[in-house]
């Protein structure tokens, strides 16, 4: 098994023990803020699903009908999280109008702060164990699945500040103004995700700093006069570079594949962790002219 499907795994059994405890005080306590939390672990749950077939589907090898392989499902995967996580924070804002509305009070405080601190200590030891497999994989769905743990680390934390204020001043408000503030938040990060997703269904060209990272390797070779068409992009885990390399039109067919070769070879070691696919059309004169 690949590192990249264990993290969902992880990451989809810390949701669950996160959701049956959140919900259960959730329920018991009234509080907005714990409920929503818990609405959002289940939701956690099947991301963290979906988000390892996924992972299972982008890693299969190119097929007939796929020749490039179904890397861009990563893309897919995270424009459907970005989207579940937004509706998830649209029922916590509505729930948290209508606990103003209702002057609801909470119950065991108590409880439901032990509850947020252990979702707390749980969800960070998971996000640094996301990033961490990221890090290595560069994998789009493991940094989904770390952004959206990052943003439930940061929600955790707001609902505990919100539950001590109740706790030492009764003025239970608090917890559904902050239940408003994590909805927002939620949803703004959510936005960012599926621009990310869309962005590479729709082609994208690698970082600029990539790019310019590629051109000047491209220029380092004595035997390269120019360059023109280059053209980038990403499906997962995969980067996408086709160029038209520009020789003297007296280099041999041979030795302007040694450089060309040696050019694929450098840009590969820009991102050694990517898997990089190369077209490099060798020209013996400029004809973009």
């Amino acid at each position: 098994m690949t590192l990249q499907k264990k993290a969902t795994l992880v990451a989809t059994l810390t949701a669950s023990i996160l959701a049956i405890i959140k919900l259960i005080i959730g329920l018991l306590s009234g509080s907005t803020a714990v409920l929503a939390s818990a609405i959002d672990s289940i939701l956690d749950i099947f991301v963290s699903i979906f988000n390892y077939f996924a992972i299972h589907k982008a890693e299969q090898a190119p097929t007939k009908k796929f020749n490039y392989g179904l890397g861009k499902i990563e893309a897919l995967a995270a424009v459907i999280e970005g989207t579940i996580i937004i509706f998830s924070g649209l029922l916590i804002f509505y729930k948290a109008i209508i606990n103003i509305v209702n002057h609801k009070k909470l119950e065991y405080l108590d409880d439901s702060i032990i509850v947020m601190v252990i979702s707390i200590i749980l969800t960070g030891a998971l996000v640094y164990f996301l990033n961490r497999v990221y890090k290595k994989t560069k994998n789009m769905v493991v940094k989904s699945d770390a952004l959206h743990y990052k943003t439930d680390l940061f929600s955790n934390s707001a609902v505990l500040l919100s539950l001590i204020v109740v706790y030492f001043t009764g003025f239970d408000l608090v917890d559904a103004i902050f239940g408003i503030a994590i909805a927002i938040y939620i949803i703004k990060e959510a936005y960012e995700l599926i621009k990310d997703g869309v962005l590479m269904l729709l082609d994208v060209s690698l970082d600029e700093n990539i790019v310019k990272k590629i051109e000047k390797i491209i220029m380092s070779e004595p035997e390269v006069t120019s360059f023109h068409y280059l053209k980038t992009r990403k499906a997962g885990n995969d980067n996408f570079v086709d160029v038209h390399v520009v020789f003297t039109p007296d280099i041999s067919l041979i030795d302007a594949h040694e450089v060309s070769d040696r050019i694929e070879e450098k840009i590969k070691n820009i991102d050694p962790n990517a898997n990089w696919h190369f077209t490099i059309h060798l020209d013996p004169y400029n004809d973009a002219m």
